[in-house]
C-alpha cells in the first residue's frame, strides 16, 4: 500500500470513528509529510495531529488509529520508519541482558517469573522504551493462541493476568520508600507513579495486541472493532461507570448554554418597559411633545425549570444522565423542581442537594414514592398524579423538560393532562433516549405525546444533546 494509500484509508478511519477531518486537512497532511520526511515517525504523528486533529477529546481515537495505520514496527521485531519496512532483523534490536530481552529458552514457569522481574525494575526505572519493548516481548511470548490454519490470535488479558503488574505494587513501594514511614505525602506520591506507570504498561500492551490483530485480519477491521465511540457520541443506554465520570465533565457547560436559550425575555419597547417620567421629562426641552421615549433598562432574570424524569428499569442508565444534566441545571435556573416517576410520581428535588451521583440513586430508589402498582412504566398514571399532587409546578414562566422513552406498556397516556401542563409552560420539550425508528413501536406512546410538546428530539448521546440545545432559539 502507497503512502497515499494508507493517508486516504486514515483519513477514512477517522472520520467514522466520529473524527471531522476535511480533504483539505487531508491535503495539509500530505504536504507536512513532504516538509518532515519519512525517517522520523514521531515527527510524522505530529505533523498529522497538527493538520487533523483539532480537538483534544480526538487525540486519543486519532493516536489509536495512527498507531494501526502507521505501525512502529511489524511481526517480531522488524523495524518500520515512518510506513516502509527498515533493515533490520527480527529482535535485532533486543538485548539479551537488559529487560525486554530474548525469553525463548525459557519453559513457561520461568519465563512468567523473569519477566515479572524485568517488569518489576522497568516500573521502578520508568524507562517508558524498556516498558514498550517489555510489552511488545510478553504479547509476543504470553498473549498468543492458535487461531484458524496459519492464524493466531492475541488476548490482552493473557498478558496481564500472567504479569499480574497490581501485584508488583507492594515491592515497589518498598523500593520507592526505603526508609521513609507509610501514609504520608511520599507515600502517596509513589502510589500515584506507580499507579500511572502501571497504566501506561496496559496501555503499552494493549497497542501491541492491535498492532498484531491488524496483520492478521487487516487493519480496517481491527479500526471498526477497536477504536470505542467518542465520548459525546456514548449512547446513555450503554453508558458504563467511567463513561459517566466523562458525562459529568460534559454536561455542566451544556447545562450553561441550555439555560441561556430557555431564558424568558421580556421583548416589550427597544429595552425595557416605557419609563414615563423620563420620557415626559426630556419632552419639556421640545415644547412638551414626546420627540424621543425613554425605556427601563431591561433586566434579564433565569427561568424557572421542571424536569419531569423516567426512572424506571428500561432506561436505568439514561435515568443517571438525567438526574446529572439535572443537578447540573440547578446551577442555571432560578427554581428547578426536579420529579421522577415509574408508575407514579415524587419530588426529587431534596435529593439533588449532594454531589455524589450514585448517592443520589441510591436515595432516590429507597426514600422516593415511585411505585403504585405493578413497578413498570405508567406514563399516563404518572401524569395524572403530578398534575393533581403538584398543581402549582408549572406556570408562565416555567420550561418543562421530560426525560424518557415513553414506553407505556399498554397502558391510558392520560395525553388531556399532559395537553394541558404543556399549555401551562412557557416551552415544553422531550428528550427521547430511543433512536427515532423505535418511536411508535409497541408499547411506544410517542405519537400520543410529540404533538403535545414544543419538540420531542431523540437524544442518545451528548452530541444530540448539544444539537438540539443549538437548535433552541431564546423567546
Amino acid at each position: 500500500m502507497s503512502l497515499l494509500d494508507r493517508t486516504v484509508a486514515f483519513t477514512a478511519a477517522l472520520r467514522r470513528a466520529g473524527v471531522p477531518v476535511s480533504s483539505a486537512e487531508t491535503v495539509d497532511a500530505s504536504r507536512a509529510t513532504g516538509a518532515v520526511g519519512l525517517l522520523d515517525r514521531e515527527a510524522l504523528h505530529a505533523a498529522f495531529a497538527a493538520t487533523m486533529c483539532k480537538r483534544p477529546a480526538h487525540r486519543a481515537t486519532f493516536d489509536m488509529l495512527f498507531d494501526l495505520y502507521f505501525p512502529p514496527r511489524i511481526g517480531d521485531g522488524l523495524s518500520v520508519e515512518g510506513f516502509g519496512v527498515g533493515d533490520g532483523e527480527p529482535g535485532a534490536d533486543a538485548d539479551p541482558h537488559q529487560p525486554g530481552g530474548d525469553y525463548g529458552d525459557l519453559d513457561a514457569q520461568t519465563l512468567r517469573q523473569v519477566m515479572r522481574g524485568d517488569l518489576l525494575q522497568a516500573l521502578l526505572d520508568g524507562d517508558d522504551e524498556v516498558l514498550r519493548r517489555l510489552a511488545r516481548d510478553a504479547v509476543s511470548t504470553l498473549g498468543a493462541t492458535p487461531g484458524g490454519p496459519g492464524e493466531r490470535s492475541w488476548f490482552m488479558y493473557r498478558v496481564m493476568r500472567a504479569l499480574s503488574p497490581d501485584t508488583l505494587v507492594a515491592d515497589l513501594l518498598a523500593a520507592m520508600l526505603g526508609d521513609q514511614e507509610t501514609g504520608g505525602l511520599a507515600d502517596r506520591v509513589a502510589r500515584q507513579t506507580i499507579t500511572e506507570r502501571i497504566r501506561s504498561f496496559e496501555e503499552m500492551v494493549a497497542s501491541e495486541v492491535r498492532r498484531r490483530l491488524a496483520e492478521e485480519r487487516g487493519v480496517d477491521a481491527v479500526a471498526r472493532t477497536a477504536v470505542k465511540p467518542l465520548a459525546d457520541q456514548v449512547e446513555f443506554l450503554r453508558a458504563s461507570q467511567r463513561d459517566l465520570v466523562e458525562l459529568r465533565r460534559q454536561v455542566y457547560p451544556l447545562a450553561r448554554r441550555l439555560a441561556t436559550r430557555l431564558t424568558a425575555r421580556r421583548r416589550l419597547g427597544r429595552s425595557g418597559r416605557l419609563d414615563f417620567r423620563r420620557t415626559v421629562r426630556a419632552s419639556l426641552a421640545t415644547g412638551g411633545v414626546p420627540l424621543e421615549t425613554h425605556h427601563r433598562p431591561h433586566k434579564p432574570h433565569k427561568p424557572e425549570l421542571v424536569v419531569l424524569c423516567d426512572v424506571s428499569g428500561s432506561v436505568a442508565s439514561f435515568a443517571h444522565f438525567t438526574l446529572l444534566l439535572t443537578h447540573a441545571l440547578r446551577e442555571q435556573f432560578s427554581r428547578v423542581r426536579a420529579f421522577a416517576f415509574i408508575d407514579t410520581t415524587d419530588e426529587v428535588t431534596r435529593f439533588l442537594r449532594g454531589g455524589d451521583l450514585g448517592d443520589m440513586m441510591a436515595r432516590i430508589a429507597t426514600e422516593a414514592d415511585l411505585t403504585w402498582f405493578d413497578g413498570h412504566s405508567d406514563y399516563g398514571h404518572a401524569f395524572d398524579v403530578f398534575a393533581t399532587k403538584y398543581p402549582d409546578a408549572i406556570g408562565p414562566k416555567t420550561s418543562l423538560l421530560v426525560l424518557g422513552d415513553a414506553r407505556n406498556n399498554y397502558r391510558a397516556t392520560a395525553a388531556p393532562v399532559f395537553r394541558k401542563l404543556c399549555a401551562q409552560a412557557r416551552h415544553a420539550y422531550w428528550l427521547n433516549p430511543e433512536p427515532r425508528t423505535y418511536w411508535g413501536s409497541g408499547d411506544s406512546a410517542t405519537r400520543a405525546y410529540a404533538d403535545l410538546v414544543d419538540e420531542m428530539v431523540e437524544c442518545r448521546n451528548v452530541e444530540q444533546l448539544q444539537a438540539f440545545i443549538e437548535r433552541i432559539l431564546p423567546s
